[in-house]
C-alpha cells in the first residue's frame, strides 16, 4: 500500500503538533504539512501534494468550510476530512453540501481517526454516529417530501446504502452483510452511479433528501 500522504489545517498549535506525531508514527502514514488556518491554503496545498486534507472548521481568518471549498476547486482529487468540537447542524450541513469527504468530531480516539482517514481514500464517508444522527435530523426537516424514485437500487444496494447513513465505515458493513470488503465496494461505486453522485457523503446527503432511507 501507498504512503497517504496527510496535510492538518487546525489552529490550535498542541492539537496540530499531536496530530501531525500520530499521523508519521502510524505506518503507511505521512504529514506533509501542518497549517493554522487556510489563509493560504492553496500555496499550501500545492507545496505539500496530499492525498488527505484534515480540517478544522473553526478557524479564524478563512475558515475550514471556505479552505474545503477553495481545495476543492483547485484540487478535486484530494480528499477533505472536516473536523470540530461541535455537532453543529448549520455547519454540518454546509460542509456536506460544500462537498466534504467526511464529517468527524475531534473527540475521535486516534485509531478511528485513522481508521477515517483509510476509509476516506478508499471513497468511503466516514462520519462518527453522533454526525450521521445530526445529519438525519437536518436533512428530515430540511426536507418532509417523500421520494418517488429508488433510483433503481436493488435491496442489497438499499440496506448498504442506509448503513452509510447511520456513519458505519466499510469494515463494519462488510461483517453486518457477511459479505468481502470488495464486495462492499463493488456496491457502493454501483450506488454512487445510480444516485449520480461522486463521494460518500453526497450519497448520504442524498439517501437523506430523497427519503431512499
Amino acid at each position: 500500500m501507498e504512503t497517504i500522504r496527510v496535510a492538518v489545517f487546525d489552529d490550535n498549535k498542541p492539537r496540530r503538533d499531536l496530530l501531525q506525531m500520530l499521523i508519521d508514527s502510524t505506518e503507511g502514514f505521512s504529514c506533509v504539512g501542518a497549517f493554522e488556518d487556510c489563509s493560504n491554503v492553496i500555496k499550501n496545498i500545492s507545496s505539500n501534494i496530499s492525498d488527505v486534507v484534515l480540517m478544522d472548521i473553526d478557524m479564524p481568518k478563512v475558515n475550514g468550510i471556505d479552505g474545503m471549498i477553495l481545495i476543492k476547486k483547485e484540487f478535486p482529487k484530494v480528499k477533505v476530512l472536516m473536523q470540530t468540537v461541535f455537532e453543529d447542524e448549520e455547519k454540518i450541513f454546509r460542509a456536506i453540501v460544500a462537498g466534504a469527504d467526511g464529517y468527524i468530531l475531534k473527540k475521535t480516539p486516534p485509531s478511528k481517526l485513522m481508521d477515517a482517514i483509510t476509509e476516506v481514500m478508499e471513497g468511503g464517508a466516514p462520519m462518527t454516529p453522533a454526525v450521521a444522527r445530526q445529519v438525519l435530523l437536518l436533512f428530515n426537516n430540511k426536507h418532509s417530501k417523500v421520494s418517488k424514485n429508488n433510483f433503481d437500487l436493488t435491496k442489497r444496494e438499499q440496506e448498504i446504502l442506509a448503513m452509510l447513513v447511520k456513519g458505519d465505515s466499510y469494515k463494519m458493513i462488510a461483517n453486518e452483510c457477511n459479505i468481502s470488503y470488495a464486495t462492499v465496494n463493488s456496491h457502493i461505486s454501483h450506488i454512487y452511479t445510480k444516485l449520480h453522485v461522486n463521494s460518500g457523503t453526497e450519497a448520504v446527503a442524498k439517501a437523506v433528501k430523497e427519503k431512499l432511507v
